[in-house]
């Protein structure tokens, strides 16, 4: 959106909330200094991390409590014609999920009051240990202040910097999630203001409909102002590695293989690496890039297993020996195995240190055409061959950092919202791209919906994660037989359609 357009666009959204105001529906008072029109603000609130989509809203709203959100949704509920509501965290969103066009985006990140409370508990009855925080707050700040009491939660995603609330509204998984689930599966309460305006606690076997609903819920049914996150004793150290492969089989074998064991690797992710420069060797000596690159450059493809393995004091005589019983037997390429010892809060935010260095580069703020599925296992070899080699590799297009790893369907609660492949094991892929080119954009799109058409002419049922820009039946055809169950829900928290119109699920 250039210049000219966003100024237009805010102009009208001022005008179209003044008719409103001017119309006899008088904002309440408690709430009314806390709706911003400043340019600048209505200008960020126009976009995400994605940069692609840009709504403009008509006004932002900046709560100061939780009691304030209430109110913003009792107002609009109140109206003959209620506006729509946009929670926003970090807006890591890829496709406007975070935005709205004719209604007011509610921005978290300046809510005051919500602390980080660790239960009162030490490593001997970590069990019962928990951390009660607000929805708004960042997972590294949840990192912190759990492990100023040698404790942590056991989930994560692969980037921090992200709220509670948000990773929550979608499932949050990372290389842990084989082995504890998605970060909806690390739950215990949940403290939710509704589409109706209402604030009620839930639990799994309090109000436990709007428990299962909210969690992966895409924000259509409330807004996550707490969460009481479970947590473990936090280890302090990590064995970090890297496996390199020429064989997509002998790699999605040994990834399966790994977590098939509940309490062995602590960690497992897949990556790939294509002979599409510039290479990402950051984690390799310098002495050994030439010959990884001469390895991708002979297979055209080369997999990686990122395999990671927690200790502290009490295990770090055995340590060694643990990660060589994992590796045992795993048909990686001789002698291309890289060890990193590094602490447990340097290896979960690892991204952070990217981030910087994209941002020094002006490279963070543009446009991020990613394409995250999950994939049945019984057909990731064809998508091996369909998507990595035929498309990606062919269209010889950098690919950016590509992500492909199995999760154990086990590990989700299916009374929650989020839809999963119907097989035991399932990979999560993510094709993690960048550019500030225009054309470059218009090839990375280009290539999604030809993956998405490829699986689909081919019969393979994915599901696609952090999606959005969908009609209403692609919707129903995304959510499948929970698509009734997902309706009533919207029917009963949210009746009049006011929350997370950016989703598109109910409003377009």
């Amino acid at each position: 959106m250039d210049v000219s357009n966003l100024a237009f666009s805010i102009a009208m959204a001022v005008l179209c909330l003044s008719s409103i105001t001017q119309a006899n529906f008088k904002i309440p008072k408690e709430i009314a200094k806390k709706f911003s029109s400043d340019p600048e603000i209505l200008s960020l609130a126009s976009t995400d991390y994605g940069h692609i989509v840009h709504e403009t809203p008509l006004k932002v709203f900046e709560p100061s409590s939780v009691s304030d959100i209430s109110s913003l949704i009792n107002f609009s509920n109140s109206l003959p014609t209620p506006f729509t509501i946009a929670t926003r965290g970090k807006a890591h969103s890829l496709l406007g999920q975070a935005q709205t066009r004719n209604g007011v985006v509610l921005n978290m990140t300046n809510l005051k009051g919500s602390l980080i409370s660790v239960s009162n508990c030490g490593r001997k009855t970590s069990l019962n240990c928990y951390a009660d925080v607000g929805g708004e707050v960042l997972w590294i700040d949840v990192l912190h202040a759990t492990l100023k009491r040698g404790l942590t939660p056991l989930s994560w995603t692969d980037y921090l910097y992200l709220s509670v609330g948000g990773t929550l509204s979608n499932a949050g998984i990372s290389g842990q999630a084989f082995r504890f689930g998605p970060q909806i599966s690390n739950v215990l309460q949940l403290d939710v203001v509704t589409g109706k305006g209402e604030l009620v606690s839930c639990s799994r076997d309090k109000n436990s409909e709007l428990f299962y609903g909210v969690l992966g819920g895409l924000g259509q049914f409330g807004v996550i102002t707490r969460a009481r996150i479970p947590l473990g004793p936090a280890p302090t150290r990590v064995k970090w590695l890297h496996l390199l492969y020429n064989n997509f089989s002998a790699f999605s074998s040994d990834q399966e293989h790994l977590i098939s064991f509940s309490t062995a690797a602590d960690y497992v992710e897949g990556k790939l690496l294509f002979s599409q420069p510039p290479l990402e060797l950051s984690f390799y000596p310098d002495s050994d890039h030439q010959r990884i690159t001469s390895l991708v450059t002979q297979n055209g493809i080369i997999y990686i297993i990122e395999l990671v393995k927690y200790y502290d004091s009490n295990s770090q005589a055995f340590v060694a020996k643990d990660v060589a019983d994992l590796v045992k037997g795993l048909k990686f390429v001789p002698t291309f195995m890289f060890k990193k010892d590094a602490s447990y809060e340097e290896f979960l935010n690892r991204v952070y240190a990217e981030e910087l260095f994209l941002r020094s580069k002006g490279l963070w703020e543009i446009p991020h055409p990613w394409l995250n599925i999950w994939i049945p296992r019984s057909r990731i070899s064809d998508f091996n061959e369909g998507v990595f080699k035929n498309i990606i590799l062919k269209q010889n297009i950098s690919s950016g950092i590509s992500l492909i790893y199995p999760l154990n369907r086990n590990k989700w609660d299916d009374k929650m919202s989020p839809v999963t492949p119907d097989e035991d094991v399932f990979y999560a892929l993510s094709l993690l791209r960048s550019t500030s080119s225009m054309d470059m954009l218009e090839k990375y799109q280009t290539q999604n919906r030809q993956i998405l058409e490829f699986c689909k002419d081919a019969g393979i049922k994915i599901t696609e994660y952090l999606t959005g820009n969908k009609t209403q039946q692609q919707w129903m055809e995304h959510f499948g037989s929970k698509w009734k169950l997902f309706a009533d829900r919207k029917a009963r928290f949210d009746p009049k359609r006011i929350l997370s119109p950016g989703q598109g699920i109910f409003s377009k």
